[in-house]
């Protein structure tokens, strides 16, 4: 029964945020961050592989899935802020230690957690996830771009590209080796989420707000050259966000980090989801399991 996923939600500030929770509540827990344009809902294999041992924990930010989605007007999205909501559920939950899994906007979140309470973090798990901006221009960042110099509502405006079916879409698909393995309803499900009044414009937002990290990028580069926390990476090769030369830099801050790529694209879990549950289960098993 421990291994059953429930799903809940907790208060804070103001918003009703989402958030699947599974496992003993004694066990070490395993904080889940999803990317975009997605939810927790990318978690959903991967959560009953880990509970029988682990307390995983994996919530939808403000603004996706099914937490509230409170207006731009009276709700500041950014990462510091989305960062400090899941900072007070933790709180809300007795959590004082914590594995994150890393993955896109998830990234953005739990380098903040991190610098924020590195006694905290007992290991990281990066999967296609943010650190080194300096590898990222041109690909999928190219249409971006010029958003990020200016801010302008002609480039922001052009950038509503990243919110198109098309581009939801393309980001499960491109670099998968077998597109039968991929669940349409994926992105079927994320895009009707975006496609709601006003998220267009949060998602924008903190699409913008990816290009202005480097402050908290270099303090989480300092945690991982200082604390070297246990980390597993394994993350989708064929990526056009986060390629595996850019997941590669983490060897500079991480050397003794596990390193797999897989031969995949973005959305890993839904192509090689039973090889990461393996690679994290003898990960965890060695560096923060209780027993």
């Amino acid at each position: 029964m421990r291994e059953q996923t429930h799903f809940r939600t907790e208060n804070i500030d103001g918003v009703e945020v989402f958030y699947r929770e599974a496992g003993p509540e004694d066990a070490p827990v395993i904080l889940l961050l999803h990317g975009f344009p997605t939810s927790s809902r990318m978690f959903r294999n991967l959560i009953p592989q880990l509970a029988d041992r682990y307390h995983v924990i994996a919530p939808d930010y403000p603004g996706f899935g099914h937490s509230e989605t409170p207006g731009r007007e009276n709700f500041s999205y950014d990462f510091d802020h989305i960062a400090d909501i899941v900072d007070e559920l933790l709180d809300r939950l007795n959590v004082r230690e914590f594995t994150p899994y890393m993955m896109d906007f998830g990234g953005s979140i739990g380098w903040r957690l991190a610098v924020k309470h590195p006694e905290r973090i007992k290991a990281v798990v990066l999967q296609n996830a943010p650190l080194y901006p300096e590898g990222d221009e041109g690909g999928f960042w190219e249409d971006i771009l010029p958003y990020w110099r200016d801010g302008s509502a002609e480039h922001r405006d052009a950038a509503r590209s990243y919110v198109t079916p098309e581009c939801t879409r393309d980001q499960y698909l491109h670099g998968v080796g077998d597109p039968s393995l991929m669940d349409p309803d994926c992105w079927l499900i994320d895009q009707t989420l975006l496609d709601r009044p006003g998220v267009d414009e949060i998602m924008l937002d903190l699409l913008y707000d990816v290009s202005k990290q480097e402050k908290v990028f270099g303090a989480a580069k300092e945690f991982l050259r200082k604390e070297q926390p246990p980390a597993l990476i394994a993350t989708g090769a064929n990526d056009t966000v986060f390629p595996e030369s850019n997941q590669r830099m983490f060897l500079n801050d991480l050397p003794h980090a596990e390193f797999h790529a897989l031969d995949t694209g973005h959305f890993a879990l839904e192509e090689k989801g039973s090889e990461i549950a393996g690679l994290m289960r003898s990960f965890l098993d060695r560096n923060v399991s209780d027993s």
